[in-house]
This record gives C-alpha cells, sequence and structure tokens, in this order.
C-alpha cells in the first residue's frame, strides 16, 4: 500500500506554526484552512483576496486546505491559486467523495477525476467520504466498491490517505471508526459539542487507535464568536485577553488528541490572528481557570439559544428560497442579544433583499431536514423564528420598507 512519506516533499513547515503528525508521521499544520467561506463578492469566490489570504497562510505555515465537491467554486479556486503560484508541494489538500449523490461505481470515478481537474493535481492528499451520518451509507459504499477502489488509488498513489468526515450520534461514529482501516477522519468539535455528535469520546476512541482527528466547525458557526455579553464579562474576568474566538481555538489545541483545527478564514487579519493563537497553544496550556470559565460560558449560551445550528448550509438551496441559516441565526441573536436589536439587523440584512428569504415561504417540502448534520427539525423552528422574527408591526413595516425601496 502506498503511504505518503512527507520528507519527498516540501510542505511549507515554518518556525513559529505548530505541527502534529499524522498517522503516517507526515506534520500536519494545527491549524488548516477550510475553504468552504472563501472571501466572496456577491454570489462568488472573490478570487483576488482569497489568492491573498491563501499565500499568507502557506507562506506563515498553514499547510492542510481542506475542500469539497460540493463547495461552490472552492475546489476550482483552490487548485487555480497552487498552480498559478506554484506551491502545491507545499501543502496538502484534502477534499470530499459526496457519498450521498453517489449511485454507481462510475459515479465515484467520474467525480474523483473531475476533482483532481478542478485542482488542478494529481494527487490528493487527505481524501474523505463526506458527511457519513450513519453506518448505511458506508454499506452503500461498499456495495459499489469503493474498498477495491481505495486500494486502488492508494496504490497508484492518487490517494495519499482516506478517511471520512462526521455528522451524526457518538455510537453511529464509533460503528463506523470501527468499520475499515482509515488513515484520519473529520468531526465537528467545539466546546458546545463536546458530548454532542462524534464528540470527546468519538476523539478520544480515534486517537486510541492512533487516527488523526481533523476539528470543523470549531467556532460553531461563529456562534462562539459572537457571545453574549454576559458570557464576555465572564471571559474578561480571566484576565489573559483571550478573544471569544482566541478561547474556543485554545481549548481545542489544548487536547492532544486533535491534529488539526479547520478555520473559515476570509480576511488577512483573520489568517494572521489565528496563526498568532496556533504558533502560541499547545496541549495542556489552558488551566483550571480557563476551563472553569469556559464552562460558565457554555451555561449562559445553552440558557439563550434557540435552535442549534452552525449555519454549514448543508440545508441549501431551499426549493422556495428560504434562508435557513439566516433566520436561525437572527432567531438565535434575539436571545443572545437585545430582541430589537436583532430585529433590525434582520430587517436590515434579510427583509430589504430582493429575494428575502423569509421562513413564512417554506412549504414544508422536508427536503432541508434530509441533509442536516445537527438533525434539527427545521419546519417547526422556521415556523417559531418567523413568529419572533416578523410580528405583526414589523410585517408592515418590511412591507412597507420593500415597495420604497426594492425596485
Amino acid at each position: 500500500m502506498f503511504h505518503y512519506d512527507n520528507k519527498t516533499e516540501n510542505t511549507g513547515r515554518k518556525a513559529g506554526m505548530r505541527y502534529r503528525p499524522d498517522r503516517y508521521g507526515s506534520q500536519i499544520s494545527q491549524l488548516g484552512y477550510g475553504c468552504m467561506r472563501f472571501s466572496r463578492k456577491g454570489n462568488a469566490i472573490d478570487y483576488e483576496n482569497a489568492e491573498k489570504e491563501v499565500l499568507l497562510a502557506i507562506e506563515k505555515g498553514v499547510n492542510y486546505f481542506d475542500t469539497a465537491y460540493i463547495y461552490p467554486g472552492s475546489e476550482e479556486c483552490l487548485g487555480r491559486i497552487l498552480d498559478e503560484n506554484k506551491c502545491r508541494d507545499r501543502v496538502y489538500i484534502a477534499t470530499k467523495l459526496p457519498q450521498y449523490i453517489i449511485r454507481s461505481a462510475t459515479a465515484i470515478d467520474k467525480t474523483f477525476n473531475e476533482e483532481l481537474s478542478r485542482l488542478r493535481t494529481e494527487h490528493i492528499d487527505y481524501y474523505l467520504m463526506h458527511m457519513f451520518t450513519d453506518y448505511a451509507e458506508w454499506e452503500h459504499l461498499k456495495a459499489l466498491g469503493i474498498e477495491g477502489w481505495i486500494k486502488r488509488q492508494k496504490a497508484e498513489g492518487r490517494i495519499r490517505n482516506i478517511g471520512f468526515s462526521y455528522h451524526g450520534d457518538t455510537e453511529m461514529f464509533l460503528r463506523i471508526l470501527d468499520a475499515y482501516d482509515w488513515d484520519f477522519c473529520q468531526i465537528q468539535y467545539n466546546y458546545l459539542d463536546e458530548h454532542t455528535q462524534a464528540g470527546k469520546r468519538g476523539l478520544q476512541a480515534a486517537a486510541g487507535k492512533g487516527i488523526p482527528v481533523i476539528i470543523m466547525e470549531p467556532l460553531r458557526g461563529g456562534k462562539l464568536v459572537n457571545l453574549p455579553d454576559k458570557a464576555k464579562e465572564e471571559l474578561a474576568s480571566g484576565g489573559k485577553g483571550y478573544t471569544p474566538a482566541e478561547l474556543g481555538l485554545r481549548w481545542l489545541w489544548n487536547q492532544p488528541e486533535v491534529t488539526c483545527v479547520l478555520s473559515g478564514m476570509n480576511s488577512e487579519d483573520m489568517v494572521n490572528e489565528n496563526i498568532r493563537i496556533a504558533s502560541e497553544a499547545e496541549p495542556g496550556h489552558f488551566t483550571k481557570a480557563d476551563m472553569e470559565i469556559v464552562e460558565r460560558i457554555k451555561q449562559i449560551i445553552r440558557e439563550r439559544e434557540k435552535v442549534g445550528c452552525t449555519g454549514c448550509r448543508y440545508c441549501m438551496p431551499c426549493p422556495k428560497g428560504v434562508d435557513i441559516p439566516g433566520n436561525f441565526y437572527y432567531y438565535n441573536l434575539m436571545y443572545m442579544e437585545k430582541k430589537s436589536s436583532a430585529r433590525v439587523e434582520f430587517v436590515q440584512n434579510m427583509g430589504l433583499r430582493k429575494e428575502p428569504g423569509f421562513a413564512s415561504q417554506c412549504i414544508g417540502c422536508g427536503k432541508c431536514e434530509k441533509h442536516c448534520p445537527q438533525h434539527i427539525n427545521i419546519r417547526e423552528k422556521l415556523k417559531e423564528a418567523d413568529r419572533d422574527l416578523r410580528p405583526l408591526p414589523y410585517k408592515i413595516g418590511i412591507g412597507a420598507a420593500r415597495k420604497i425601496m426594492i425596485k
């Protein structure tokens, strides 16, 4: 079986950035670049800014870049940046097979070859089965011959590590973890999700097998950045000057079982700040007082949160144009901040769009719920969100404003 030897290529290691080993000894930067949220200009990726941010990250030592077949324009953008700047050999590319739309062995080959073309590369360093939620999905792939396919790709050097990304409960994660000789895995994990999804049990089980763990949603879709005022006061009481984002990232890097934490960076300031934190954080650096602050913040957040939405957008697009994550974001914001300010922000950012995406546009088809990694009862929660976000005076006001401002 082909195993990747990091000594054969320059993978961008830099003094300052901290690295953690994968299963075969290759060194992965403990900060990874999540390419789902590249800088955008309107509905399209802003290539010029994305290029600057990616190249800055590479120069500072980030060497793990995570994309996926279904992230619009992401694979093409990353491939173009690496190709045009001649830095493919300085990074590891991770991308994913959209197993939920694969219906034949032919489709596996077709999709993978398309990804290689988009990424302008001859091999993928870390290839994932995307978004497992149930063991039945792995069984489906096995029936299509995925195990033989993986073996051939690895033997030919076209795939160097095979893994899976996961959204589901702990027991199912453990079952999938034991179902194959995986090289790595990717889970949603943060201090709010410590005991949900794969959770700490899953993290430790993978690490116990010697399987590197990549972390997605480290700040829970921004929820751990935009903390309630009371939680910010708790954080400030720690006296270390940590920002909410820094607290969340340091909590993860404090754990030796965590290999790499993905961040959807879309500004140079964000790249620089995250690299600063990554260069300082290491296992065991958290104090007992830090842990106590995290627990108090968790309690404050859970007292107010209405919907456990991370903003991952797997539920999108809605066939009727409902902005599902947007509605839930402002619904939660009402209870994490002042209701009036959240409603005003909702009106400004959603109510005055040409295509507003109101929850009332939902026809109850349920398509979204089939793809939600958090297993949210989306249809019911949308009704709740709409009632709170658009009481009658707001409906009238939004309608009047739209007549004046939307042409």
